[in-house]
């Protein structure tokens, strides 16, 4: 195992990616208009921004964006906003990172806004588990936590502790990419489960996020 890399989740900063809250969930375009899947995107981050803003695990947020009209949303959160300067989901993640390392974060967790039963409370979650992962005889190294989707190939949470441990590498086969670039790092890895494990992408996934009549 790597030393000199011991988790401290003291100071964990959440990073929320939003594309914009009209380019979204196109793939959503077959089942809802554009206005609809702006009311989605748009109450999907609010609810996203509301849950790190009340989890009492979390000391900030930084939200990145390439929509000024997103980032301005942040500031209604107690979030920082960050305009995007390189395009893609992971190097939008790394921007976010800096910027939050810059504020003194030891620990970021990545929270994309499509989680359908984000919380204060599940996010708080993760990070407990997390802190409970970075004790025992491997403390001093690097811990990577991941929530994957539920069909096990996807990342939906990435929590990195420290922050720059590994690097994001959202996309297909996200989460066995994670897993790799933990051993590869010789940091500690832990798979976690729970309400985070659903995500709305699909049509499929919009219609089982839907509520019983």
């Amino acid at each position: 195992m790597a030393k000199g890399t011991r988790p401290d989740l003291g100071a964990t900063w959440a990073l929320v990616p939003l594309r914009g809250l009209e380019t979204a969930k196109t793939r959503l375009g077959g089942e809802l208009d554009a206005e609809e899947r702006l009311d989605l995107v748009t109450t999907m981050a609010r609810r996203t921004l509301a849950a790190t803003r009340d989890a009492r695990r979390i000391a900030g947020t930084v939200l990145v964006t390439a929509d000024p009209e997103a980032a301005r949303l942040a500031a209604e959160y107690r979030a920082e906003s960050l305009v995007q300067r390189i395009a893609g989901l992971n190097a939008a993640i790394r921007e976010a990172r800096a910027q939050a390392m810059a504020r003194g974060a030891t620990a970021v967790i990545v929270l994309p806004i499509d989680l359908a039963a984000v919380s204060a409370e599940a996010i708080d979650e993760v990070i407990d588990a997390a802190a409970l992962a970075s004790g025992g005889p491997d403390a001093d190294c690097g811990l990577v936590v991941v929530v994957p989707d539920r069909h096990g190939d996807g990342t939906n949470v990435l929590l990195v502790a420290p922050p720059a441990v590994v690097d994001p590498a959202f996309g297909t086969g996200s989460r066995a990419a994670h897993e790799a670039l933990a051993a590869a790092s010789g940091a500690r890895y832990l798979g976690l489960g729970g309400p985070l494990t659903f995500d709305v992408d699909t049509a499929e996934d919009l219609l089982a996020s839907e509520p019983p009549a």
